[in-house]
């Protein structure tokens, strides 16, 4: 079995420390991971994970250019264990020619974090970025929260209505603790979902069925590290009891098709 890792975080040395530590508060939550590259290669290799997708995210505009090139040159310095996806923030001076850079620098995508920016995903400054993207790259979206309201799968239904041509990586399952909106609003549509941070507190057999309904075929293993180790985060797919065949798609397949990477 080969396994891609496609939903983790990673954080330059000298903050990982305290990155971790305000996701923690946010999470109530203990996270077991450092939050650093070398803490995630070794959660890889003790798992046997062959590759991961890294990402940040730019809270504020002024973070956008030096997170994508830390995230770059990380691709640069692992490119047989990382593929990165770029940031944005939607206040950003550039929006285009970041956009232009982040497709020049070879970076796979982009990722959204909502809550931490503090935008409705389906804003129309949210609305402008996915038209610039286009379809030409992945976008991944945190998703869900019974807190907040920033992303909620019916605001993503309504992009998608909009703009169906959007490559669209749902995290979460869809929506993380929104999980009978996302069987309304988001299961069978032509996005991806991805299992991190989800079989924790998701009953097992709630999340078998939404990955049946949805179709094994759009559905990307995640680990969330550092919320989750890569290794545990295995355990919880498997638990679904799955068939061999939807666990190869899910654990590698769907992440390699989706990137357009060699499998």
């Amino acid at each position: 079995m080969k396994y891609f890792d496609i939903h983790t975080h990673i954080f330059p040395a000298k903050i990982a420390d305290k990155a971790v530590s305000f996701l923690e508060d946010y999470y109530h939550h203990r996270w077991p991971g450092a939050g650093n590259v070398d803490d995630l290669l070794s959660g890889m290799d003790s798992a046997g994970v062959d590759k991961a997708l890294i990402f940040s995210c730019a809270t504020k505009p002024e973070q956008v250019t030096a997170a994508n090139d830390f995230l770059y040159c990380e691709q640069q310095k692992h490119p047989s264990r990382f593929c990165a996806f770029g940031t944005l923030h939607p206040d950003y001076r550039d929006i285009a020619g970041e956009i232009k850079r982040i497709k020049e620098m070879g970076l796979k995508g982009i990722k959204i974090h909502p809550d931490f920016q503090k935008i409705y995903i389906n804003e129309p400054k949210m609305m402008r970025i996915y038209e610039l993207v286009g379809d030409e790259l992945p976008i991944m979206i945190h998703m869900g929260d019974r807190r907040t309201d920033f992303s909620s799968p019916w605001r993503l239904a309504e992009v998608l209505d909009d703009l169906p041509f959007i490559r669209v990586i749902a995290a979460h399952f869809g929506g993380y603790s929104e999980w009978d909106e996302v069987r309304k609003h988001l299961c069978g549509r032509d996005i991806w979902f991805d299992t991190s941070s989800t079989l924790w507190e998701l009953p097992v057999d709630e999340a078998r069925k939404i990955a049946l309904e949805h179709g094994t075929d759009k559905i990307l293993f995640g680990s969330d590290y550092p919320a989750s180790m890569p290794a545990q985060a295995i355990a919880d797919v498997l638990s679904m009891d799955l068939s061999s065949e939807d666990n190869e798609k899910i654990f590698y397949l769907n992440a390699a098709k989706l990137l357009r990477l060699e499998q």
